[in-house]
């Protein structure tokens, strides 16, 4: 991590264990992104570092324009680096090909947007279906099974038939979040997922994810504005200008696990 990001971490008994650090699902190291628009080079991410365990939630906290999309498009191997590397279980993106770039996203990578983006025609449980469908080589019994698992997990179970343009607005984000976890990703990507949520709404999604993480062991990491996220997520970022200036762990067991969303 930059040496001027200021971290805290808390400790329930204020004692070091000195047990090994699980190894990163995620390393960032002195990564840099530059974009060209029109005459002017824009430093979208400036010499960024940073490690996420595996099992863990990480919220990607700052203003619009603060880089925290871009470093959410590089983490979920959606774009490259102008300079430095990514780590994802300890492969680094730079040396995959195109070919294994798709195949790591469709095989280890889930993607929660801001937008629900569900088909209107299909119903929750075919959309949650979708993404099996496209890999291919999953049996019809199989992908059944996969997504009567993923819908009892968000809650969705007795809304299977139903079409999109009848459930809420927390509902459908929830029918979003089992077609992510319905390929069994090992990283959750979130990109706003409470963004075109109310506060309540947003909250429960918060705390849905907060127990997927949890009963899942996989990894989250998120791109938000929403300040709740830091009574959920074990460690919060805080980009500015496209550095972090802030970093807070909290200790285990620390928070809440909520209930269903």
């Amino acid at each position: 991590m930059s040496s001027d990001v200021r971290s805290s971490t808390r400790h329930a008994d204020g004692l070091d264990t000195g047990s090994p650090a699980p190894p990163a699902a995620v390393k960032a190291e002195n990564v840099t992104r530059s974009f060209r628009v029109g005459s002017q080079e824009v430093h979208a991410l400036q010499g960024l570092s940073l490690e996420v365990p595996s099992g863990a939630f990480v919220a990607l906290m700052g203003r619009s324009g603060s880089g925290k999309t871009t470093l959410l498009n590089m983490i979920g191997a959606l774009d490259q680096p102008t300079t430095g590397e990514v780590w994802v279980n300890g492969r680094p993106l730079s040396r995959l090909s195109d070919n294994q770039l798709t195949r790591l996203r469709r095989e280890e990578y889930g993607f929660v947007f801001q937008s629900f983006a569900l088909l209107p025609i299909l119903s929750c449980a075919e959309n949650v279906e979708l993404p099996l469908r496209i890999a291919g080589g999953v049996s019809a019994k199989e992908r059944r099974q996969r997504v009567e698992d993923a819908l009892a997990l968000v809650g969705l179970e007795q809304w299977a038939d139903h079409r999109p343009y009848e459930m809420s607005g927390g509902q459908q984000q929830r029918v979003a979040i089992a077609r992510a976890l319905v390929s069994r990703p090992r990283i959750l990507i979130g990109d706003e997922p409470t963004g075109e949520l109310d506060t309540k709404t947003g909250q429960k999604i918060m705390r849905l994810l907060r127990e997927v993480v949890n009963r899942e062991g996989l990894t989250l990491v998120m791109a938000t504005h929403d300040p709740t996220v830091e009574e959920y997520a074990d460690d919060v970022y805080h980009l500015q200008d496209g550095q972090l200036i802030d970093h807070f762990t909290r200790s285990p067991g620390t928070a809440p696990l909520g209930g269903s969303a």
